[in-house]
Parts: structure tokens; C-alpha cells; sequence
């Protein structure tokens, strides 16, 4: 009977402390510049505890309420004084008592200090469910109800962090020093989930592509091959499956009160002087599709979620940088409180952001330094840099003309002045969300060639798609599934392998040897990181450019002309002395430049000197 007693007793104990589901973040660090870190509270009815704690150097500053029951936000206070270790939370009321541990964590050793990734780096963009199936076994979780779909254009095809993790070798000796794998967190929707962007969980790893450890450990071992890792960030919307849309902690946590409304797209809202307040609104409150719940940053408590959430991952993993999506359709104010948060905490860090335009007027806007007419401030390094590759596909798929071709590209740099700090552009060819660079170009290979050596030379910092090293394409559509193909080697049963070369056609070991080439000189050449740009205009087809410090100079010379071209050599005597003794980069030739040079047709060329 005393058994049975006990035994009830356990069970009533049980069932009580059962009010608490979630609290995020579930950890946090001591010694950061901010000393508030704010915890969203989830359980049933927990506005009815009064939470409290005892710790030395951390006090409780504030507790918000909803009008939701089930959520309380706790404002804590963690002074200089605090040490590591656990803070027990307790949460009471006059029936109730449960107990959540918090663990304040020591940071690593200068970790504000961390470098992010920067002009000396070259970035390898990745869709980890389509590069490598590490680990078949993940390839299907219990309670994730979009199952493994390898035939499937937008099913799961089964790539995962470990399949990363064990290519990193394959992916630092190509030259590159960076990755940023589209998002990796769980995204628990009913299909099309592989592309990482509706997410369900911010503090979660997708059981189907590994966990938050081997997150870290993808990080910790990249370091070992100097390869950084960069994080995507969605701070826009959620997945529709999120666990907060079947109980919201307020009515405007999301956007129109949670009822889906489109975003009309109209980027330009933000800076036209003449916008209506209608289309201002629908621009960044209106949401990308129905499974995409609009984020409202207004909102302080989800305001501070994602700010935290952002600098949980960067001390976690231990990040070199963050990539943020769709950036100017968040609110305004939020983003750049956002990105100023993260600057502070972390200085020497990078972040790159997603500005779709093609009109430099609009993507400097974001950049960090810029000052704008209406007094917005950014404080993001890297905006991305859509109209340059805007401009190289179409110069390279024009004929020689006046206003087109390489002028088209001499154009675009040519408004740099626009920006802050053109040098820190991100600078590419494709990426995962438009046609892979050599279906753009109608798989003209001489184009491609020339297209890979501007980006391994020209300012900024380049990222290349996966695949584009082996002249991946998408020919039957400019789908996103189809566009995001599996990379050969990296699944079973696969004809060809990238990673060794075994079956690759020659012209794509020659593609994947000249990007390698490229990327490893580029590497050990300071003068491509940190060199002045001295580009002068396209004449005949022929575009040339110099990259020159004190550490030296690079020239480049690309010829869009299918015949032989002789280039007067006359005209960049201000950086080019008469009989200069050069560096073929890629044929490995040295030569005396006297008053010309015969070029090649349809040609790349890099001199060293």
C-alpha cells in the first residue's frame, strides 16, 4: 500500500511538471557586451507562475505577459561578475512548482574578436540536401512527414551535414575558404522542404540533415582545412508548420494577424520618395507565399527572439559570417538594429545580405557606411552584388557593340562610387535561386571560362555555386529543383563523381581544374584581396583591368572576339611599363609585354607582375 502510495504520489509529481514545453533561448553566455538576454517562456498557462532564482550576478530585470496565457518573456540581467555554470529557474505558483535549468556558458577565447569571412576568401554556396548523403540512415525521421524523394524535382534527395563534413577536404583543395549551406534547420513542412526556408524551429537542427552537433562539428572541422562557415538566416517568415503557429504568443506576431496576404514585391518602396504607405506596407508586411507566415519585427519580444536567436548560432557554432534572405523585406528598423547588434557584439565579423536589384542605387542602400537621403542606417559589410552579374551574362551572351558586351560590366563597376565599400560587394556568377552561369550563357564554353576568371580577379568577395566547377546546368527548366541538381558523387549509384573526376567529360575536368587554378592563386595573391581596381573601358570586345598594391599587380584581359585580337599595349602604360617581364597565371608562361599583344579568340588571360 506505502509502494502504491509512492508510486501515485510520483506520477501526480509528473504530471504536474509538465507546464514548461520550451524556453528559448535555452542557454546563453557570460561576458557579452549586451547584459539582457530576454527568454520566451512556452507551457500551458505558465503567465500563472511567478518565476524566481538565486545566482550570483544575474538577476531577473522584468516579466512580460501576453495576452496569451501560455507565453511569459524574462528579461535577465547577467553582470560581469557572473560565472559559469546552471541557473535554476524555478516557475510557482500556490498549487505548482517546476524547475527549468539555464546554463550560462563561459565563452570561447575572443570570440568577440572572431574574423568573419572576407575579400581573402572565396565562398562555396551549397544546398546541402542535393551536394552529399552522408548518412542514409537520416534520410527519413520519425514525425517529419516529407520522406526521402530522390527522383522527386523538389523531394528530399537525402544530402545532410555529414556529407559536407566529410568533402571538406574536396572543397578546400579547389581554392575555396568558405561555405554557406542554404538553411539547416528544421523545417518540419509537408513537402518541398529540402530548400531550408520555412522553417520550423530556430534553435534546431533538421533531424534529416544531422544536429546541432554535428553542426559545430561541420564548423570545427571545417577550420581544420580553413574552410569558414557561414549560416543562412531567414528573419523575414517561418514555415507554416512552425511550433508557434498553432498557439501565436500575440495576434501581431505575424503579419495581418497570421491570414496570408502577398507581398507585391515592390523593393523600391523602401527609398522612393513618392511611395504610397499602401504599397510600403504590403511590401514588407505581405507575405512571400501562404506557407511563409510574414514575420512582424515590430513586435519587440520577436524582435528580441531573432536578434538572440542570430547571436545564439554565431557563439554555438562557432560561425565566420551570416548570409541573410530576403533582407529589405523585414521591417526596416529591425534590420538594422539587427545587423547593428551583431556588429557590435562581433566587429571583425561579416554578414552578406540578399537585395535582389539590379540597380546599384538600390542594393547600396543596405550597405554599411552609406548615408542615405532619408537617414537609414545599415550596418551590414556585404551586400550582394546583383548588378554585376547582372551585367556579365548579358554582356557575354551580346554581340561586340557599343553599350554592350564587356561595356555592360565597365558600366556596372563604374557605379561603385554608390557604395559605402564596393571592395566587400559579394560578387557571383549564379546562385541557388536563378539558372546555373553556363545554362545563362546557352553553354558557350569560352564565355564560361572568361566569366570564372572575372570572378576569381575582380573586387569583392566571389561566391560560386556548387557545381559550377563541373559546368553543372539545368536545361529542361529554370526550376528551383532542377536547378539544385544532385552533385555527381555525392549519392549512390551515381555514373560520375566530381570528387574524383571518375567519368567527369574532359571539358568538365578542364572546368574544374581552371576554377581551381583560379581559386588557389587567388588564395595566395594578398593583391586580389586588397588591391586597387584600375579598369579601363572595353574597346573592339577587349576588356582589361588591373588588380595593384605594393605586393604587386595582376592584369587581366578578356577578349570576346572569336578571331585573334593584337591588343595595343600603349594605353596602360600607367600601370604597365614598356617590356614588363609577366606571369601567364594560367598557362604558367613568362614574357616580355613590349608595345602589343596577340590574343587569343574568345580568351581569358591573367599576367602577374
Amino acid at each position: 500500500m506505502k509502494k502504491a502510495l509512492l508510486l501515485i504520489l510520483f506520477i501526480q509529481s509528473t504530471l504536474s511538471a509538465q507546464h514548461i514545453e520550451r524556453v528559448e533561448p535555452s542557454n546563453w553566455w557570460i561576458g557579452m557586451k549586451e547584459p539582457m538576454v530576454q527568454l520566451l517562456v512556452h507551457g500551458n498557462q505558465i503567465s500563472d507562475f511567478a518565476p524566481s532564482f538565486k545566482y550570483k550576478g544575474v538577476k531577473i530585470e522584468a516579466v512580460h505577459k501576453t495576452e496569451n496565457p501560455n507565453y511569459l518573456f524574462l528579461d535577465l540581467i547577467i553582470s560581469k561578475k557572473a560565472e559559469a555554470g546552471i541557473v535554476n529557474i524555478n516557475f510557482a505558483n500556490k498549487a505548482d512548482k517546476e524547475t527549468f535549468k539555464f546554463e550560462l556558458k563561459a565563452r570561447r577565447q575572443n570570440s568577440a574578436q572572431r574574423e568573419g569571412f572576407n575579400t581573402s576568401d572565396a565562398i562555396y554556396l551549397i544546398t546541402p540536401d542535393r551536394f552529399a548523403n552522408g548518412n542514409p540512415n537520416n534520410d527519413n525521421v520519425d514525425g517529419y512527414s516529407d520522406k526521402a524523394a530522390p527522383s522527386k524535382e523538389f523531394g528530399r534527395h537525402g544530402g545532410d551535414i555529414q556529407g559536407i563534413t566529410e568533402h571538406l577536404d574536396y572543397i578546400s583543395d579547389m581554392g575555396f575558404t568558405a561555405i554557406w549551406p542554404m538553411p539547416l534547420e528544421e523545417n518540419n513542412m509537408d513537402d518541398a522542404s529540402y530548400h531550408g526556408y520555412a522553417i520550423t524551429d530556430f534553435y534546431k537542427i533538421d533531424p534529416r540533415y544531422g544536429s546541432n552537433q554535428e553542426y559545430y562539428k561541420l564548423s570545427a572541422e571545417g577550420k581544420k582545412y580553413g574552410v569558414k562557415l557561414i549560416k543562412d538566416v531567414v528573419l523575414n517568415h517561418c514555415g507554416s508548420n512552425h511550433w508557434w503557429m498553432k498557439d501565436l504568443p500575440s495576434k501581431d506576431w505575424i503579419n495581418y494577424e497570421g491570414n496570408f496576404k502577398g507581398t507585391n514585391h515592390r523593393r523600391e518602396v523602401q527609398r522612393d520618395i513618392h511611395a504610397s504607405q499602401a504599397d510600403t506596407k504590403v511590401f514588407s508586411d505581405g507575405w512571400f507565399v501562404s506557407t511563409m507566415p510574414d514575420m512582424n519585427q515590430r513586435n519587440p519580444f520577436l524582435a528580441n527572439y531573432l536578434i538572440q536567436n542570430s547571436l545564439w548560432w554565431i557563439e554555438m557554432a562557432n560561425l565566420d559570417g551570416l548570409r541573410v534572405d530576403t533582407y529589405p523585406y523585414s521591417d526596416q528598423s529591425f534590420s538594422s538594429r539587427w545587423s547593428k547588434r551583431i556588429m557590435e557584439e562581433y566587429p571583425n565579423f561579416n554578414i552578406t545580405s540578399e537585395e535582389w536589384s539590379t540597380n546599384p542605387a538600390i542594393t547600396s542602400y543596405w550597405q554599411r557606411g552609406k548615408v542615405n537621403a532619408n537617414g537609414y542606417q545599415s550596418y551590414v559589410p556585404t551586400p550582394m552584388d546583383f548588378p554585376l552579374q547582372d551585367a556579365l551574362v548579358k554582356g557575354l551572351n551580346e554581340s561586340i557593340a557599343w553599350g554592350t558586351d564587356f561595356n555592360r560590366v565597365y558600366q556596372s563597376i563604374s557605379n561603385d562610387f554608390q557604395y559605402a565599400d564596393a571592395s566587400s560587394l559579394l560578387i557571383f556568377a549564379d546562385n541557388h535561386d536563378m539558372s546555373r552561369i553556363y545554362t545563362q550563357l546557352h553553354e558557350n564554353y569560352d564565355h564560361f571560362k572568361m566569366a570564372m576568371v572575372l570572378m576569381a580577379t575582380m573586387r569583392g568577395i566571389p561566391q560560386f555555386y556548387y557545381g559550377t566547377e563541373i559546368l553543372m546546368t539545368n536545361p529542361n527548366s529554370d526550376s528551383h529543383g532542377e536547378i539544385r541538381g544532385d552533385f555527381p558523387g555525392g549519392f549512390e549509384n551515381m555514373s560520375r563523381n566530381a570528387f574524383t573526376a571518375i567519368g567527369l567529360s574532359e571539358q568538365q575536368k578542364e572546368a574544374q581544374n581552371l576554377l581551381k587554378t583560379l581559386l588557389n592563386y587567388r588564395k595566395s595573391n594578398p593583391v586580389l584581396h586588397t588591391g586597387k581596381l584600375i579598369h579601363f573601358g572595353p574597346e573592339n570586345g577587349v576588356y582589361v583591368y588591373f588588380r595593384h598594391s605594393d605586393a604587386g599587380k595582376v592584369m587581366v584581359i578578356l577578349n570576346k572576339n572569336e578571331k585573334p585580337q593584337t591588343l595595343d599595349l600603349s594605353r596602360f602604360r600607367e600601370l604597365l611599363p614598356e617590356n614588363s617581364i609577366v606571369k601567364n597565371v594560367l598557362s604558367k608562361e613568362t614574357l616580355t609585354l613590349g608595345q602589343s599583344l596577340e590574343l587569343k579568340g574568345s580568351s581569358a588571360t591573367v599576367f602577374e607582375f
